[in-house]
């Protein structure tokens, strides 16, 4: 248990000194914790276009699903049923463009 002890003391004594090699500069540090900063930036407006884009086709096709059985079920309000199916779908497209727009906005393409 004593061996277990003093090696154990030993390599964390090693780890420490290691500490003050691998430091790094503050200007240095600033610099790459803007670049990671702006990274993961890109990739969670990436991931969130995705997830919009993703569930913006689910909602038109569950629309467009529904206007169909609906338009099936009513002949006679098809044409009611049309015209709001369209504009639900407009409203639907909307708010994944404005996500795109605010993607554009994140990432600043250019």
């Amino acid at each position: 248990m004593r061996k277990l002890r003093m090696v154990f003391f030993a390599v964390i004594g090693v780890l420490m000194l290691a500490a003050p090699a691998l430091a790094q500069g503050a200007e240095s540090v600033a610099a790459d914790n803007a670049n990671t900063v702006a990274k993961w930036a890109k990739m969670a407006a990436g991931i969130g276009f995705a997830i919009a884009a993703g569930l913006g086709a689910l909602g038109q096709g569950r629309v467009a699903a529904a206007a169909a059985e609906g338009a099936a079920r009513n002949p006679g309000a098809s044409g009611r049923i049309q015209i709001l199916a369209i504009i639900g779908l407009a409203f639907i497209e909307t708010l994944v463009i404005f996500t795109l727009v605010i993607m554009f906005a994140i990432v600043k393409v250019g």
